[in-house]
């Protein structure tokens, strides 16, 4: 089949690209950052552009069996960005979609359309609540997708919890450098809080699945995530015990933390934003039975596993990127004032 991913220089796009090559598809990928992946480039097409530059949209959507849309401006980006990015350009790239009859949109969505939810687990039907223009931006973007759906699109949409694994940077990055300097990790609250994550090979499972099964099956929302996690002050213990210094996970005292927080990131002295520092200490998993019925979902790696493979990869590829920052999952957040408290732990 012919699939073209938009996002697809980012860190769930390449490896989206890499899964679908590996199973002998063609792949397109529609970025407007550079694609720098020597491995790939010679095997897939390469269209470097905004998702919301419709005269280009047009010109490449025709041939499009399967359309995966990855691409959004993250939390990090300016509010209007956000908003232009993840509800227009998935408007655009629908519309264009839907007049090429291509056979599937399968949209990436998140959970953070959730919110800050008062129970667990969360499931596809409950509330939707968006913290933050990113997240509301996410439920629009959804409804967007919903309004195809009732014009007769196959329209997949998957709510990943936060992923991870090889190409994963950003607020990570933060933990990782840390870890292999030899110091502990600060965590808001006494860390005994269940936070769900997910590995990205997984995430690429879950999204073929979506693209291959019948349609009548798939034209639905899905969570997923990891199936095996306990508490984050364990699974993130497994990635100081894999470096080997001994170190521990620290708790903190949640409020003044976070306010702390609140304050350095309006003064831009942090790299973390509402959407991190609020919700770290609180539960945050979701249901993924649905997927798991409905899909075949099986999760290969549990949290520890996830995040001790991408602090593997991070180690094997410091070289490539140890002097780059920036707002992406790509490259590693500026730590700001946070690389001071370090000599703390």
């Amino acid at each position: 089949m012919n699939f073209l991913i938009t996002g697809g220089a980012g860190f769930l796009g390449i490896n989206l690209i890499r899964y679908l090559v590996n199973k002998g598809h063609a792949v397109s990928s529609l970025d407007i950052a550079e694609f720098d992946y020597t491995d790939m480039k010679d095997k897939i097409k390469i269209y470097k552009g905004d998702i919301r530059d419709e005269k280009l949209v047009s010109e490449i959507m025709p041939g499009t069996d399967i359309f995966i849309h990855t691409a959004a401006a993250l939390p990090l980006y300016p509010e209007k960005e956000i908003f232009s990015t993840d509800i227009d350009g998935t408007r655009i790239l629908l519309s264009e979609a839907y007049k090429n009859k291509v056979a599937r949109f399968v949209h990436i969505s998140s959970t953070a359309v959730y919110g800050i939810p008062d129970h667990h687990p969360l499931y596809e039907d409950d509330k939707l609540d968006g913290v933050g223009p990113y997240g509301k931006a996410k439920i629009l973007a959804e409804e967007v997708c919903l309004e195809y759906r009732k014009k007769g699109m196959c329209v997949p949409i998957i709510r990943p919890k936060s992923f991870i694994g090889p190409e994963r940077l950003g607020v990570f990055a933060l933990f990782y450098d840390w870890a292999k300097d030899g110091h502990g990790f600060p965590m808001i609250g006494k860390g005994d809080n269940r936070y769900q994550l997910l590995d990205v090979e997984d995430l690429c499972d879950a999204t073929y699945l979506c693209c291959t099964l019948d349609e009548k099956i798939v034209n639905d929302t899905f969570n997923i995530g990891a199936k095996d996690f306990t508490t984050m002050k364990e699974d993130y213990q497994a990635v100081l015990d894999e470096a080997g210094f001994g170190k521990k996970i620290v708790g903190l005292p949640e409020k003044p933390i976070i306010f702390t927080l609140k304050f350095l990131e309006a003064l831009k002295l942090s790299p973390l934003y509402k959407w991190v520092y609020e919700t770290a200490s609180k539960d945050s998993f979701v249901s993924i039975e649905k997927a798991e019925k409905i899909l075949g979902f099986k999760p290969k790696y549990s949290n520890k596993n996830a995040l001790v493979r991408n602090y593997k990869w991070y180690l094997e590829n410091l070289d490539q990127f140890k002097n780059q920052t920036g707002i992406s999952h790509r490259v590693p957040w500026k730590q700001g004032i946070l690389k001071l408290a370090k000599i703390f732990f």
